[in-house]
């Protein structure tokens, strides 16, 4: 079962609207706005400058507006999602409130499919009814499924030695981490945050 989010009719923004954070149809790809600036001309106008990332394919680029140019704005909507599984092409999630199932590309879900456990939450940002990016917590707890023995009575946090996790993600672990600890890590870096009481 696919989900349906109403689409709302397009509502326009002067692009000296652009602020960080806003999401613009550009040659009817959306884009969000990551930086903007306003640059006045001498006698002429101004222009509009916006680094923005393209929500399709998430790459970044440079563009420029006449400060009189009106673009579309984009209504965007976010989900709360749990991860079911993966195919060879998707992650399927389902809504826990209704529970309909929705599929996104891999490409999509990209670096983050590594820290997605099943049962796990992830905040889903919708175009219409398409999904256009997986976000995670900050934060996951994954469970050491190798590395060398634990140090009995050295805390120190500052010496490392590297783990493998159940989702086969490596990381740097201190000397007093053991097989079968859960330790939480930061799903932006894969660093080692701390270890789960």
């Amino acid at each position: 079962m696919k989900v349906r989010l109403l689409s709302s009719a397009l509502t326009m923004l002067n692009a000296t609207e652009l602020k960080n954070g806003t999401a613009f149809l550009h040659y009817g790809k959306p884009f969000q706005v990551i930086k903007y600036s306003l640059i006045k001309m001498g006698r002429g106008g101004a222009v509009v400058k916006v680094t923005a990332r393209n929500l399709e394919t998430g790459s970044i680029e440079e563009i420029s507006y006449s400060s009189n140019v009106a673009v579309d704005e984009v209504n965007t909507a976010k989900r709360q999602l749990q991860f079911l599984y993966k195919d060879a092409t998707n992650a399927v999630f389902i809504d826990p409130k209704t529970y309909e199932q929705v599929e996104v590309l891999l490409k999509i879900v990209g670096d983050s499919l590594v820290y997605l456990k099943e049962g796990q939450l992830a905040t889903v940002l919708f175009w219409d009814e398409k999904p256009l990016s997986v976000e995670l917590t900050p934060k996951v707890e994954l469970t050491v499924s190798e590395c060398d023995p634990g140090v009995k009575g050295n805390s120190a946090t500052n010496i490392y030695k590297p783990a493998v996790l159940e989702n086969g993600l490596q990381a740097k672990v201190p000397l007093f981490i053991n097989v079968g600890d859960k330790i939480r890590v930061d799903t932006r870096t894969g660093e080692y945050l701390e270890r789960v009481r």
